[in-house]
């Protein structure tokens, strides 16, 4: 009998192997519909918002359909960085678009186990590829498609950026709420400052959004959004970007917003 379930056991396993072959071959194909091409990725471009400015150079109102302003990877401060990097894809510099433990652990809780509570999964690179086309819905296999889809082209998007023009272009794409889009109109919203003039518990704040840009904005939750910044402290403390000192003082800050006038 325990032969027998062996047997079984092995013929379930190889055919569940060739099945999940067959169909991640299925999508480089392009069954589930176009997979972008290097060249279409490197076309990419964020909507940005028109700039109003004064006679002195002051920054006065904005057009928009997104509201959007563009920075540098340089213009980024890198305390900004590393709480991006703690807190949303820790072994970021080490993959190469994907984490294949954070893959196989979204492939058996979330998927086999549907347990939608093990987290996404994603990288940094998978999550900016879904925030730069969206995803489309195939029933069932929603997921499953969009999952694989993301994996595929995040070795591509790698192939064509270096690495820190995927987290310029990731903090750039990233909606904040509120119709603001990017770190650089969401420094100037919540803050009242370009990205340049970030503290490091503002940035904190700022990244700590991007978990739900809703339940954590400092302006409708500001709670929530202080809770939250902590955990990103909490995350970079342990990964060796901040020392517990550092991170005791960081969490007793208070949430202190300087919200623009004007939307921009």
């Amino acid at each position: 009998m325990p032969r027998r379930i062996l047997k079984w056991g092995f013929i379930i396993l190889i055919s569940g192997i060739l099945a999940f072959i067959l169909f991640v071959t299925a999508v480089n194909f392009e069954v589930f519909g176009h997979l972008y091409s290097k060249k279409e990725l490197k076309a990419f471009k964020n909507h940005v918002a028109t700039q109003v400015y004064s006679s002195d150079n002051q920054l006065i109102g904005k057009f928009f359909a997104e509201n959007r302003t563009n920075v540098t990877y340089e213009q980024i401060p890198p305390y900004v960085i590393n709480a991006l990097v703690a807190t949303e894809d820790a072994r970021y510099f080490e993959h190469e678009g994907v984490d294949s433990r954070s893959l196989v652990r979204v492939l058996f809780k979330t998927i086999l186990l549907n347990d939608k509570s093990s987290g996404g999964g994603s990288t940094i690179t998978q999550q900016l590829l879904k925030n730069m086309y969206g995803r489309k819905s195939f029933g069932p296999l929603t997921m499953l498609v969009n999952k694989t889809k993301e994996a595929l082209l995040a070795n591509r998007l790698e192939e064509v950026y270096n690495k820190e023009e995927i987290l310029a272009l990731y903090l750039n794409t990233i909606p904040f709420g509120e119709n603001v889009y990017g770190i650089g109109s969401a420094s100037r919203l919540y803050f009242n400052t370009n990205v340049e003039g970030l503290s490091i518990e503002e940035g904190a704040v700022l990244i700590g959004m991007l978990k739900a840009n809703t339940y954590y904005n400092p302006r409708l939750h500001s709670d929530h959004a202080l809770s939250r910044r902590n955990v990103v402290f909490a995350q970079m403390e342990k990964y060796e970007y901040l020392s517990e000192q550092e991170t005791d003082s960081l969490q007793a800050l208070p949430l202190v917003l300087d919200l623009s006038l004007i939307h921009i």
